[in-house]
């Protein structure tokens, strides 16, 4: 539909039908072909609301879907198709690994292929919107929704955004097996204080620009169709109802044009911020915003009018809104096609079919990080090996927010491996044992059923004869394989921890099999960095699993068994105890820095009881094999024509102009017997700037594969823009000075040369 007709169908809209465009509902309250009235009025939403509302969330279902969408475009009065919006984060029913481990993967085409895949399933179940993806830089693993983010980097959360908006939207999002992505949260929810869930934001407009913003515009900047309001408050101000955050950052600065939704609620959570009185003066703050849809509240519906009428918030104001809704709309091509892909055939095609099972396979595989590894991995088909430990038969490793995935559909490692090494199972060579369940009763947290225990619990067992049997099956094994983890609801939204060691019960059945064998291999599921010391000190492998999805199983097996050699790396840190965090690699030279030659010296910035840096840095992780690097070389791209500055002539007086590129290369070496992925990366300090700057950022990453004896060159290219930054009156610009470029298997690395920039 072309605007004129849509600004000529706004003008033809009543009041309460423009404000109701604006008004979302659950999909719970609609019961068949109708509305389930008695729940919505004790809610607040009135008839006429609901027949005219805009969209719906969480309903899913190609032929439910068609039923709801027809039933309201026939009794609505000019006839306005519903939006049809889901969290669908890291699948629909074929479940990838959670976005913490796809950033592990390091390599943004794992995120592109899962956004393909969830577009194309929940486009066929009749879905519009995703509410994904979520690019909340986080820095705090008690926060539990650092499970849905890509980790602790400006730079990689960069990345993975614009590659996930792409994988959902395409070029066109309304072509088919194509859904509009919802940027979350705007902005800085991944940083609430004492990392708890929903609170309160405090940052420099410095740290919110240079650190946190990045992620948000790289995802507008690919086109992403909607944005969500976060929950907390940031300068105090919640930002749903932060004119400044909304209208001057991301519409005028970042030119933002799409529709903007609150999270659940938020707009009426204005009023219990205390920044408004009641529900009708926080939707008047949430519209002057820019807040164009009202989640699951009565604050529009109910009282915009009153408000408009009353000439507290211009019905200027509320047009834009609403034009913006319509021009969604449009840009989905519902005017012309209300059902979109919305087919049940195509649902029976897609969903859970062998591609995308394939795919999501593959995806684990490339996340999984490799900690530690004397001698253990891979495993030989011809060695004795007990699986033992909660997780060895789970199947719910689909993580928090695979709301519409299903535990049934997912490969647990039992499966896997009984199918990888079937003759060793069946031989006796390879058991199974549970040894304890996730949590105990004792252990409940919100969201647990204590009744339900493991999913893979047939009967009912005690936890004396599950470790009985389990140690009986270490004593006669030459490996043991423990699957521990934390359980699903221990992580995700309203999963903070203050402590984040694995549960007591699974750690005492660490500590028995390690009394009667020390070649252990721990295998973790997990949405977040954990404390791992006394894992670390128990066991002779580790592999973080994460929650890799409905292939997990399948994925691990294959590479416990060396059909693949481990290649993911840490987005985050992975803190030496709970008592750092936040700790993450990008921190600030202090005027006291720790320094290693100066142990004894309190004086300084350290702990006295810990290290300062984590147990194990962004960016780490080991292989089956191993690699070499030669020295880095730098020269000087002027408008795509070499200086003359080979790159293997001598680095001294490098210096970099605006309009120019720096090229770094590197040449890395598979020096190991296997074929094996290195991710190559490479971060830049300023040395010295008009502000405190990190002591490095990542700039750069690349994945290699390489076969044994195989070596290649992996090159990367330094820009202007790339070194900006806020300075000391808040101009994003560069500073003349110098650099120094790190290029290396992880943050930590000291291979370094220098430039300059004039």
């Amino acid at each position: 539909m072309e605007r004129e007709k849509l600004e000529a169908l706004l003008k033809e809209m009543t009041l309460e039908e423009k404000i109701n465009q604006l008004f979302q509902l659950h999909g719970s309250f609609f019961e068949g072909d109708t509305i389930a009235t008695g729940p919505a009025a004790e809610q607040g939403f009135s008839e006429r609301s609901i027949q005219e509302l805009g969209s719906v969330l969480g309903a899913i279902g190609a032929d439910s879907l068609k039923r709801i969408q027809k039933n309201h475009m026939e009794k609505h009065p000019h006839h306005i198709p519903l939006l049809f919006m889901a969290d669908v984060i890291n699948g629909y029913k074929t479940i990838f690994p959670i976005p913490l481990a796809q950033g592990a993967a390091f390599n943004e085409e794992v995120a592109r292929t899962g956004a393909e895949v969830a577009a194309r399933e929940a486009s066929a179940a009749g879905i519009h919107v995703t509410f994904s993806p979520m690019v909340d830089l986080v820095r705090d693993a008690r926060w539990g929704r650092v499970m849905e983010s890509n980790g602790e980097d400006v730079y990689l959360n960069s990345v993975y955004a614009k590659a996930l908006v792409e994988g959902y939207q395409g070029d066109d999002p309304k072509a088919e097996g194509k859904i509009a992505a919802c940027v979350k949260h705007f902005a800085a929810y991944g940083a609430p204080t004492a990392g708890r869930d929903y609170n309160n934001v405090e940052l420099s407009e410095r740290t919110l620009r240079d650190d946190y913003l990045p992620a948000y515009e790289a995802a507008i900047k690919a086109g992403a169709l909607l944005v969500m309001t976060s929950f907390n408050t940031l300068n105090r101000i919640p930002s749903t109802a932060n004119q400044w955050l909304m209208r001057k950052v991301l519409r005028e600065e970042m030119g933002f044009q799409g529709v903007l939704i609150s999270d659940w609620a938020a707009i009426e959570e204005i009023a219990k911020h205390d920044l408004a009185v009641d529900k009708k003066e926080a939707a008047v703050l949430a519209l002057k915003a820019g807040t164009d849809i009202d989640m699951m509240t009565n604050c529009y519906c109910a009282y915009l009018k009153e408000a408009i009428e009353a000439g507290e918030v211009s019905e200027d104001l509320l047009d834009e809104a609403v034009l913006r809704v319509l021009e969604l709309k449009n840009k989905l091509g519902l005017f012309e096609n209300p059902y979109k892909d919305a087919d049940a055939e195509q649902e029976k095609r897609w969903i859970l079919c062998e591609e995308h099972r394939s795919k999501s396979r593959k995806a684990a595989e490339e996340t999984f990080v490799l900690l530690e590894n004397d001698h253990m991995l891979p495993l030989k088909e011809t060695e004795r090996v007990a699986f033992i430990g909660p997780y060895v038969d789970e199947k719910k490793i689909l993580g928090f927010w695979s709301i519409f995935g299903e535990a049934k559909d997912a490969v647990s490692v039992k499966e896997g491996v009984s199918e990888r090494v079937k003759h060793a199972v069946e031989a006796g060579q390879v058991t199974f044992s549970q040894g304890c369940e996730i949590l105990t009763e004792e252990e409940f947290v919100p969201g647990f059923d204590p009744k339900e225990k493991n999913s893979a619990a047939g009967q009912e067992v005690s936890t004396e004869e599950m470790m009985r049997q389990a140690l009986e099956h270490a004593k006669q094994a030459d490996k043991v394989v423990l699957c521990l983890g934390e359980h699903t609801t221990q992580s995700g939204e309203g999963g903070s921890r203050a402590e984040i060691t694995l549960p007591r019960l699974q750690m005492e059945l660490l500590r028995k099999i390690a009394a009667v064998n020390e070649n252990i291999i721990v295998v973790l599921f997990h949405g977040r960095p954990l404390d791992l010391r006394e894992v670390k000190a128990l066991s002779k492998a580790v592999m973080l699993a994460w929650m890799p999805g409905t292939e997990g199983g399948n994925a691990i097996a294959a590479t416990l068994y060396g059909d693949v050699s481990p290649s993911g790396r840490l987005p985050m840190s992975f803190p030496y105890s709970v008592g750092q965090v936040p700790v993450f690699y990008a921190e600030f030279h202090t005027g006291r820095h720790m320094e290693s030659y100066m142990p004894d010296n309190r004086f300084q910035s350290r702990y006295i009881d810990a290290p300062n840096a984590p147990l194990y840095p962004f960016g780490y992780g080991l292989s089956y094999t191993t690699f070499a690097y030669e020295d880095i070389r730098l020269h000087v791209e002027k408008d795509n024509i070499s200086d003359g500055n080979a790159p293997e002539e001598n680095n001294d007086g490098i210096a970099l102009h605006t309009g120019e590129k720096l090229l770094v290369s590197v040449r890395v070496k598979n020096t190991g017997s296997v074929k094996g992925a290195e991710v190559v990366q490479m971060y830049v300090r300023d040395d010295k700037a008009s502000v405190v700057r990190p002591v490095r950022e990542l700039k750069g990453f690349s994945k290699v594969w390489l076969e044994p004896g195989e070596e290649r060159e992996v090159c990367f290219t330094v820009t202007e823009e790339m070194l900006r930054f806020h300075n000391i009156n808040m101009e994003h610009t560069v500073e003349p000075g110098s650099f120094t470029v790190f290029v290396g298997s992880d943050s930590t690395t000291e291979r370094q040369a220098q430039f300059c920039f004039l």
